[in-house]
């Protein structure tokens, strides 16, 4: 499985996690989320449902795009989803990155630390193939075509 795959399935399951407890039990998202006794949501205000569904809707497309990037050929579906992924991931970074105030420090590094990695994954998986692996993979098609 090469790099571009695992990151896939990485970022697939960073999607899945948040998105199928944000969607599904807004509420336990709401008030202990990321969980392990940690709350970062409620400390933003007050709890709206419909934002709540939302954003986990939006990390459920993110982990669908992710998949089907992962069982696809090729590098180009998991540069787009890497862009996607970008797209989000640095808004809401800089959102967080801004609203430390009176966070204890064990939360102030989990935000950077869990945002900063969905988000430098992002980068990653649109960065282009390696040469040598884009060579091997044009000499297989080539190769195919003469069959």
């Amino acid at each position: 499985m090469n790099l571009r795959r695992v990151l896939l399935w990485a970022t697939a399951a960073i999607g899945a996690f948040v998105g199928l407890w944000g969607a599904i039990a807004p509420d336990s998202f709401y008030a202990s989320f990321p969980g392990f006794g940690r709350v970062w949501i409620a400390i933003d205000g007050p709890f709206n449902e419909h934002l709540i569904r939302d954003v986990g809707a939006l990390y459920l497309a993110l982990a669908a795009a992710s998949i089907a990037a992962a069982l696809s050929d090729g590098p180009r579906p998991g540069q787009v989803v890497g862009v996607a992924w970008t797209v989000f991931g640095l808004p809401h970074l800089i959102y967080h990155v801004t609203q430390f105030g009176g966070m204890p420090t064990i939360d102030v590094v989990g935000n950077v630390v869990s945002l900063g990695g969905s988000l430098l994954l992002g980068v990653v998986l649109m960065l282009p193939e390696p040469r040598r692996t884009r060579a091997g993979r044009e000499k297989m098609d080539m190769t195919k075509e003469n069959v």
